[in-house]
């Protein structure tokens, strides 16, 4: 699970926008005299109730001479909490197996069903090399791999970019693949399969005596790994407005094959009183195209910076998505400065996002309860402060609060479920210390 994914393209960008308007990038890392630059970071993600998250990273970078530029990058991270299922709450209480097959978990009456036994760690690893190929063409190319318990994920990616108009306008393309693979806990379930029941007086034994026999039924593809591939591709231009603006305009097209379930998430199907008849694994389809669009604008001017930006995502599930992030950068003074950020995102449900199934009509080739694919706004608010030390290195620390709102896309909730928080909303706190040296 990532929870952030940054694109190395776009960071280059962004910290070739900050110098082509001459302010200095947030981040900004001192030069050892070995010549190595280096960015650590440590993150601090909580949701009430839910998901935590600690990650820290380390990016090491090298200026080799004649801009040939190496960076590598190691993150780490770790979660835990409680993760919802997708399925919705009852009156009573509610008796869920887990993804393993070893046992089972209870989930108390009028409560939004959580696996609070949620567990993950995450190692990833980038080099990125860039360098002068001809005159005003640059190229990189760049590896990426990263592990997780169930997960991995390796991929490569190369770009180029142009410079005309003396240098005030620069055009790039970049393109990227990934390869994954998916070894989901318990195995890989089969779409619109039923939850394996549970009977709560049996031992564990008994339980995976059962669930041993459920998978020879087919209900669950034991050992077998999900495979997903994903190519991206991404056209730019960059403009140099004038001395104190600068402005970024961007395309890209992503598609991915394979495996798009989430494994781990549920379905509910109810009858006219909204109590729950059967729990089922969702069903995605195994193919997906997104196109985005970026905007981004930046301007100086004295000891302010402001950095404003628009995205627009529409894809083939029929999600459309906009967001819009503003930072400005204030100095202070004595190599001091603040950053406050706002950042708002509106999004729609993809054509098969189900807060539940009716027992009375027919399975759909294609459903999913997940809110991360509902309808949905959230809302990020943060103030950073950094300062510039008398021996060069830097600092900065980042509080954010996060609020998602998941929304109601226009379903009529049967019986009891009218009683029930269906769409709860999500908050987080996030903390985040850089020290570049």
């Amino acid at each position: 699970m990532q929870l952030t994914k940054t694109s190395k393209m776009a960071a280059s960008l962004a910290l070739a926008s900050c110098q082509l308007i001459g302010a200095a990038p947030a981040q900004a890392s001192a030069e050892t005299s070995d010549g190595w630059q280096f960015d650590t970071a440590i993150l601090y993600y909580g949701e009430t109730d839910r998901i935590s998250l600690v990650e820290g990273m380390v990016s090491a970078t090298k200026d080799f001479g004649d801009d040939h530029i190496f960076n590598g990058k190691l993150t780490y991270d770790a979660l835990t909490g409680a993760s919802a299922t997708g399925a919705v709450p009852q009156d009573y209480a509610q008796t869920f197996s887990r993804p393993s097959g070893h046992g089972q978990y209870q989930v108390a009456p009028n409560t939004t069903p959580l696996d609070d036994t949620f567990r993950d760690s995450r190692v990833q690893l980038n080099a990125q090399w860039t360098q002068p190929m001809l005159p005003n063409l640059t190229g990189s190319t760049g590896v990426h791999a990263s592990k997780e318990y169930d997960y991995l994920s390796l991929g490569l990616n190369g770009s180029l970019a142009y410079d005309l108009n003396q240098k005030n306008t620069t055009l790039s393309v970049g393109l990227s693949y990934q390869m994954d693979s998916i070894d989901p806990v318990g195995g890989a379930p089969t779409p619109l399969s039923s939850l394996p029941s549970v009977d709560t007086s049996n031992a564990d034994d008994d339980y995976d005596d059962e669930y041993a026999e459920l998978n020879d039924h087919g209900e669950r593809s034991q050992g077998q790994t999900q495979d997903k591939d994903t190519v991206d591709l991404l056209l730019g231009v960059t403009q140099v407005i004038s001395r104190n603006m600068l402005m970024q305009f961007t395309l890209g097209l992503s598609k991915s094959d394979g495996y798009l379930n989430d494994p781990y998430k549920y379905v509910s199907v109810v009858n006219n009183l909204g109590t729950v008849q059967d729990t089922l694994y969702e069903s995605r389809p195994d193919s997906r195209t997104k196109q985005t669009m970026y905007w981004q604008t930046k301007y100086a001017k004295g000891s302010f910076v402001g950095d404003v930006s628009y995205r627009y995502m529409l894809d083939d599930w029929e999600m459309t998505s906009h967001t819009i992030d503003t930072r400005m950068r204030f100095d202070l003074g004595n190599d001091n400065y603040i950053q406050p950020h706002l950042r708002y995102y509106q999004q729609g449900a993809v054509d098969f996002y189900r807060p539940f199934l009716l027992d009375e009509s027919s399975l759909p080739a294609f459903v999913t309860a997940d809110y991360r694919l509902g309808e949905m706004d959230a809302m990020t608010i943060g103030l950073k402060y950094g300062q510039t030390m008398n021996n060069g290195h830097d600092w900065a620390i980042r509080v954010e609060y996060y609020q998602q709102n998941p929304k109601n896309a226009g379903f009529i909730a049967p019986g009891s479920l009218q009683n029930q928080e269906l769409y709860p909303s999500i908050k987080a706190m996030m903390v985040q210390f850089n020290y570049s040296f």
